[in-house]
This record gives structure tokens, C-alpha cells and sequence, in this order.
């Protein structure tokens, strides 16, 4: 090769260099959402976390990528999936209530985790305090455990003759014990014996409820649970079924015929979630986030079933409610 034409071959090819360099864009970040649950009946609460994402600047797709893993109601499943999020590995990891944000805890101590839970994540261990959390992980809570005392309580208003009360629990949530111990003292002070069953399974349902007339309980409390939320119109058909008056945490089971809810909006604590998340795409520490609190609580009512269940509903708690289904 001639010395002129060697030249001429380097000068074009040092002139393609800086443009491929210049083509190749950076990796977009890889969020792990990780859930215990089901896309099926879990899917309005991914499309809230992405409401949360967009409004941080994040659109899937074009600037960053949303890889789920759902663990189809066996949260035995989590742990493995966990590890797996952590071998990709993921930018940060989206954890969708108590169980899969200990999983994701167990499996790395370095990549970043926010995660939505209803139970208190000091009393849990997820996090140092609410408003240091430490470590890797923050996110937000309605801190639905603290609801326990107000649902007895509401339900005690609206069945006042009712003075054995069942609380139905299950036992693989973390709270399955403390929710028990609070209400027994919340309802000692409303001269109400609270009697406490289980359920971890659709199939201990049947077992749960026909054990509702041998403890002669007049109304039922379900705890908050993640597996009870995605079973919530299940359980509402179940308490027309029984005739039972009985309060939970969301409105679908008062849709599907229950007589009460009270709690927080879902919706609303993964919305900020994913603004959380945001947040930690764009450089902040988890640590350093304090854990949010969601407080937009709903008490909704069914009066075609206190109608049924041949209830007279107090018009003060009526008033309170922010819906009534006629």
C-alpha cells in the first residue's frame, strides 16, 4: 500500500470513530417491579406507579424500562425472583407491599428498593425510622395497620348491638400479630370481645366464615393484608353470603356487596411511589428520602346491604361518608 493511500485510509476511518461513538446512546435505567400479586388483579396498581414515573419525567420505553415479576398469589415465589432482579441486574426495585419489599431486602443491600406497604415499616424492619430510613430502601405507607382501631370502631357505630366481634388475619403477614393484640384493647374499651380467625388461602375461606355462627360474632373486621385487598370482592360476596356485616380496607368490597370500607387509595400510593422512584433515577438517595405517608382515606357504605342485613345505619356516620351505595 502507498504511503499516500495508507493516509487516506486512516483520516476516514478516525473520521467514522467520534460518529459511532456519538450514535451509541447510554443505557436507559432498568426499574425491577417486583409483586406478590398478579397482573390480572394487581394490573391498576402498576398503571398508578407508571402515573407516578411519567410525572418524574420517565416514560417506559423512552427513557427507561419496567421489567415486573409477579410472584401469581405464592409469595414463597419472592425471594427467587428477588435474586434475579439483583442478577440482571436492575437500576432500582419497585417492591408492591410487605412481603416482596422483604424479599427485595434480603436479596442486595446496595441496589436501591421502593416499596408501598400498609404496614408499619419501622415495626417491620424495612426501614430505621420514617424519616431517616437508612440503608437502601424508602418508599410509602398508609399505615394501614394504624386503620385497625377505626374499623372496629366504625363498625361498632353501625352494628352497636354487635359484642362479639371476629377479626379475620392471616397468619403470614407480618402484622398477623400486632393487628390482633391493638383491636382486643380497642375493644375491651367498647365492651367488645374480639375473636380472632385465619386465613392464608382462598380455601381456608369456607373454614373462616362458617366459624362466624359458632362464635355467634355479630359483625367481622378483615385486616389489612395484601392477600385479602386482591381477594376483596371474593370476601364482600362472602359476608352477603354469610350475612354478615363486616368492614374492610377498599371500596371494591363494598361494590361486591359489603357493608363498609375504610382506608387508603391505592391508586394514590403508587402514584408516589413512582414519583419516588423518579427520584432516585434522577440521582437521590433512598436513605435520604423519607418515607411518605399517603393520607387520602375513604369511608364508603353499602346501604342496600344494611338494608338486607336489616340495619339501621346512625345518620352521623352517614355524613361522614365520602360514598354511599344505594
Amino acid at each position: 500500500m502507498r504511503r499516500r493511500e495508507f493516509i487516506t485510509l486512516l483520516s476516514g476511518a478516525a473520521a467514522e470513530w467520534p460518529l459511532g461513538a456519538s450514535a451509541q446512546q447510554p443505557a436507559m435505567p432498568v426499574i425491577g417491579f417486583l409483586s406478590s400479586g398478579s397482573r390480572e388483579l394487581d394490573g391498576s396498581r402498576l398503571t398508578a406507579f407508571h402515573q407516578g414515573l411519567n410525572e418524574a419525567g420517565y416514560v417506559e420505553g423512552r427513557n427507561v424500562t419496567v421489567e415486573v415479576s409477579w410472584a401469581e398469589n405464592h409469595t414463597d415465589r419472592l425471594p427467587a425472583l428477588a435474586a434475579d432482579l439483583v442478577r440482571r441486574p436492575v437500576t432500582v426495585i419497585a417492591a408492591a407491599g410487605i412481603n416482596a419489599a422483604l424479599a427485595a431486602k434480603m436479596a442486595t443491600t446496595t441496589i436501591p428498593i421502593v416499596f408501598v406497604t400498609g404496614v408499619d415499616p419501622v415495626a417491620t424492619g424495612l426501614v430505621a425510622s420514617l424519616s431517616r430510613p437508612g440503608g437502601n430502601l424508602t418508599g410509602v405507607t398508609d399505615l394501614a395497620a394504624e386503620l385497625g382501631q377505626k374499623h372496629l370502631e366504625l363498625l361498632h357505630e353501625a352494628v352497636a348491638t354487635a359484642r362479639i366481634v371476629a377479626l379475620l388475619v392471616n397468619p403470614a403477614n407480618p402484622n398477623a400479630e400486632i393487628l390482633p393484640r391493638e383491636l382486643k384493647a380497642a375493644g375491651h374499651k367498647l365492651a367488645v370481645v374480639l375473636q380472632v380467625l385465619h386465613a392464608s388461602n382462598e380455601r381456608d375461606f369456607a373454614a373462616a366464615f362458617a366459624a362466624l355462627s359458632k362464635l355467634r360474632a355479630g359483625a367481622l373486621v378483615i385486616g389489612t393484608d395484601a392477600f385479602f385487598n386482591r381477594q376483596s370482592e371474593q370476601l364482600g360476596a362472602l359476608t352477603v353470603q354469610h350475612a354478615v356485616p363486616a368492614i374492610h380496607a377498599l371500596r371494591p368490597f363494598v361494590v361486591a356487596g359489603g357493608l363498609m370500607s375504610y382506608g387508603g387509595s391505592l391508586a394514590e400510593s403508587y402514584r408516589l411511589a413512582g414519583l419516588y422512584t423518579g427520584k432516585v433515577l434522577n440521582g437521590a438517595k433512598s436513605a435520604d428520602l423519607p418515607v411518605q405517608q399517603s393520607t387520602k382515606v375513604e369511608l364508603i357504605i353499602n346501604m342496600k346491604t344494611a338494608r338486607l342485613l336489616g340495619l339501621t345505619i346512625p345518620p352521623t356516620l352517614l355524613a361522614r361518608a365520602d360514598e354511599v351505595i344505594e
